[in-house]
């Protein structure tokens, strides 16, 4: 079906910028866009359906480009433990922190994790999402990483929003391995990431690099077995610590780095002569009350993209609105509406690998976009919380109205 979607505004977000076209039209067939530019230079075509979309503001469809959305379980109890004074260490000594969610991970059935990771995913979609990736990590063997990752790509199947799964085997060291992190990397890359990717069930490989969890010569071991298995990686770097993940990252072309508080120019260097995205967390720097801010200028002056996302997970950023992330990027880290509006379009799709086809309003990109009733683009990060009116649109299909 050819649709014609008019009287709008579009910040069409092409090169990374607004790119606004006012009085716009724009033309979708078979799930992508044929035609976009302003309403006068339309060309003569015969729509199946015209929709008048009220002199609304369009963007892309926003791009959750970091999420643990799959997970058993819930953490507010630590929440509140930590605000009476409860130090995370005892906390830990409890059982609790990621180890209470490996246990509960483990013990929900495929069913469960789906419907509840399909609630947060949902909270996110109504806020404009139609893209997001799936994290495994939370279940740090075979069989439980396997189970997170099905979730990830059922969540894909059935609702409608396009998924990119990551195993995050590397997040942690699962209790069975303690003390042996050695042992444990190399059952991930013997075993755990032929298996899933032979499942087909991993679109990409991540890790945390950091010094309570693995160090960068464990990660390059990682990275070195995705690439044997053509699969991109990804990387938790820099959120605690400076440990050069980040440069590691950009020696394996990776797709993104991600947190990245403690990295320093040379790593924004090497990122940026890589085409590594740099993904900004602002939830989790919001929860944990860091101080430490990402070096904005290094990554404006050695031109690495941004991006940002809700890195939504049970334990330090359990963030179900990406607008409101970008609220968080401007006050927190002073990025302009406008960065931080592609940090969540162009620049997270190219972070997902999909900067070919996603991220952007243009000419055989797919026709996921959002049709906000604001008054400017900058209202995004503007506004916090609430439920701005919009129409999201999902391959050329209304989602949200």
């Amino acid at each position: 079906m050819k649709t014609l979607w008019q009287h709008c505004h579009v910040a069409s977000m092409a090169q990374g910028s607004y790119s606004i076209i006012e009085d716009a039209a724009m033309v979708t067939s078979a799930g992508h866009i044929e035609w976009i530019g302003p309403r006068q230079s339309l060309p003569a075509i015969t729509a199946d359906r015209t929709v008048d979309l009220g002199g609304a503001w369009v963007t892309p469809g926003l791009i959750d480009c970091h999420t643990h959305a799959v997970f058993g379980g819930n953490r507010s109890g630590e929440f509140e433990q930590r605000l009476q004074g409860v130090s995370y260490a005892d906390i830990a000594a409890q059982g609790g922190g990621i180890a209470s969610t490996v246990r509960a991970t483990r013990a929900a059935s495929e069913d469960e994790l789906f419907a509840s990771a399909r609630q947060r995913v949902q909270a996110l979609l109504r806020d404009g999402v139609t893209t997001l990736e799936v994290k495994s990590g939370y279940g740090l063997d075979l069989a439980n990483e396997r189970k997170m990752l099905k979730v990830a790509r059922r969540l894909g199947d059935e609702l409608p929003v396009t998924v990119r799964s990551t195993c995050l085997a590397a997040h942690a060291l699962p209790p069975e391995y303690k003390d042996r992190a050695d042992d444990y990397i190399t059952h991930i890359c013997d075993e755990m990431l032929p298996a899933l990717a032979a499942d087909g069930l991993v679109d990409a490989v991540d890790a945390f690099c950091e010094y309570l969890a693995f160090s960068p010569a464990q990660v390059e071991r990682v990275f070195i077995k995705a690439h044997e298995l053509k699969l991109p990686v990804k990387l938790h770097a820099e959120q605690l610590s400076s440990l050069a993940g980040s440069s590691l990252a950009a020696r394996y072309q990776a797709l993104s780095a991600d947190h990245l508080e403690f990295m320093t120019e040379d790593d924004a260097i090497a990122m940026a002569a890589a085409g590594t995205v740099a993904v900004l967390l602002p939830g989790a720097f919001y929860f944990l009350r860091e101080t430490q801010l990402p070096p904005m200028e290094a990554l404006r002056k050695h031109g690495v993209k941004i991006a940002i996302a809700s890195d939504l997970n049970p334990g330090t950023s359990p963030g179900l609105s990406l607008r409101l992330m970008l609220n968080m990027a401007c006050t927190l880290f002073r990025m302009t509406p406008e960065e931080a509006l592609a940090g969540v379009t162009l620049h997270a799709a190219t972070a997902l690998g999909l900067g070919h086809s996603h991220g952007s309003l243009e000419v055989g990109k797919v026709a996921d976009f959002v049709a906000w009733q604001i008054e400017r683009p900058a209202d995004l990060s503007y506004w916090l919380g609430g439920d701005l009116p919009k129409r999201v649109v999902r391959l050329g299909h209304e989602i949200f109205n």
